[in-house]
């Protein structure tokens, strides 16, 4: 009879699976091989010589003449990762880069403290600020503050992805890993819109896809274009949830000797030729719920100028949608053709129109315990981060570092390369973290000195997880 194979427990996480050989744990990342915990996916090394798409692999073991030269880049993508902390990064790598000894620690870090931000660009309404956010029904984030022409959503963190109900922390887990590995997420907003949101694409609003943002609001639309009407029609109406523009009341129409035209829009005025709450928010006219820009205009007065024959253009703020009328005896607007002479201003506004994109970015607490695995006394690498001394990426892209206490850093997930995030089953995202500094300054921070290796010894032999690595190009 012969004995079963055994198990080998992993601690790459807090699930700590047992593995049997040649299968994976529950995070599907690290996996029995000979015996041995390894890391399924290989070692990223970024090289500048490549271009994006290009890809060298196996990089070791191959036809690797161990040369080094500065342009590679050991990302933490597939090094493994530092848990349970209390042992030195996967990678501790020392390098010359551009004549200076640095230093860089790689480790694929485990983030219950996260999530995203997407900004999403489109004028229509998605739903009211604060409300909730679903995917496959699960409540996953909320509706943020809108921005200039763009909805912005705040999605994960530690209460969604802990403080639930298991399916809430697994949906949010997953729609996270999604977005960040730039994937197409689709999500509904209670009382709202679905939309679907990949990074670096149109997002697909109720089945419309998004083409344009707005060239800025109704009141700013007026600013840049109220030049290219004069003289060609009486009045002009830039329709807008926010702020709708009406030029011949308008600071810029003043200017330009616009004269008055007697025309009354529904609404709350703000300032001359801007109005607030022309309509509620939807899916219509420069982000309104309205299909006729007609209903926004009260009755006309000949007191101030309103006259038959009067000529109206009404637009919105991306040129979607464009209309033109003529005033009746009784002063009623009638639809007429868009003379020609006012084509080009339509256009215009299109042409300043940015292409409608989502941006995803990652956001997550980087302190806890993995800083251990950078430096013997953490807080001194916190605040190395700070002080500018030490460069932290994300997978070899730039990040933003919040100011104020701990590691709190944001990356745009277009930057990083494909694949670059994980999850483990507790439920939690993993993202790869490289703390760049130099090698004086590791010294100072109090290092792991006796864990740092050569780039081609990191190359030739790999590391506790396995040796497989490749080599690619910057996204």
């Amino acid at each position: 009879m012969t004995d079963k194979p055994k198990k080998l427990r992993c601690d790459a996480c807090p699930v700590m699976c047992y593995i049997a050989e040649g299968r994976t744990g529950a995070c599907d990342r690290y996996g029995n091989q000979d015996g041995q915990i390894i890391r399924c996916d290989p070692l990223t090394i970024l090289d500048r010589r490549l271009k994006a798409g290009d890809q060298l692999r196996p990089f070791l073991n191959a036809d690797w003449t161990g040369q080094i030269t500065d342009p590679l880049t050991v990302t933490a993508v597939g090094a493994g990762t530092t848990y349970p902390d209390y042992k030195p990064a996967p990678f501790v790598v020392s390098q010359q880069i551009e004549g200076v000894d640095t230093v860089t620690v790689v480790t694929e870090a485990i983030f219950s403290y996260c999530g995203v931000k997407v900004k999403i660009d489109t004028d229509r309404h998605l739903g009211h600020e604060a409300a909730t956010v679903r995917a496959q029904g699960e409540a996953v984030g909320h509706v943020m503050t809108s921005e200039y022409g763009s909805q912005m959503l705040s999605l994960g963190g530690v209460d969604h992805l802990t403080g639930g109900s298991k399916s809430e922390g697994r949906v949010t887990c997953d729609t996270l890993l999604a977005l960040c590995n730039a994937e197409a997420v689709e999500l509904t907003i209670d009382g709202g819109a679905t939309v679907i949101v990949q990074a670096g694409q149109p997002p697909i609003v109720d089945g419309q896809a998004e083409h344009r943002m707005r060239v800025g609001c109704g009141s700013a639309t007026i600013g840049m274009f109220a030049a290219q009407w004069q003289g060609l029609v009486d009045d002009v109406v830039i329709v807008d949830d926010h702020i709708t523009g009406v030029v011949s009341e308008h600071q810029a129409g003043k200017v330009l000797g616009w004269p008055d035209t007697g025309i009354r829009i529904k609404g709350r005025r703000s300032t001359p030729g801007r109005y607030f709450q022309v309509a509620q928010p939807g899916l219509g006219w420069g982000g309104t719920d309205i299909e006729d820009p007609l209903t926004i205009l009260g009755s006309w007065r000949p007191e101030k100028g309103a006259r038959p024959g009067l000529t109206l253009l009404m637009i919105s703020t991306t040129g979607e949608q464009f209309a033109y009328y003529v005033l009746d005896d009784s002063l009623t607007p009638q639809p007429a053709p868009l003379p020609e002479a006012l084509r080009d201003s339509v256009d215009l506004i299109t042409e300043n129109c940015e292409p409608a994109l989502c941006t995803v970015l990652f956001t997550g607490g980087a302190g806890g315990s993995l800083r251990s695995g950078v430096t013997q006394n953490p807080v001194k690498l916190t605040r190395s981060i700070h002080a500018g001394e030490t460069r932290l990426t994300c997978g070899g892209a730039e990040t933003y570092i919040w100011p104020g206490g701990g590691i709190t850093l944001m990356v745009d997930v277009t930057k990083l390369p494909p694949g670059a995030f994980g999850t483990v089953p507790t439920p939690a995202l993993v993202a790869p973290l490289e703390f760049i500094l130099s090698h004086e300054t590791y010294r100072a921070l109090g290092g792991h000195e006796a864990a740092i290796r050569s780039l081609g010894d990191i190359l030739e032999h790999g590391g506790e997880y396995g040796a497989d690595s490749r080599a690619i190009g910057r996204p």
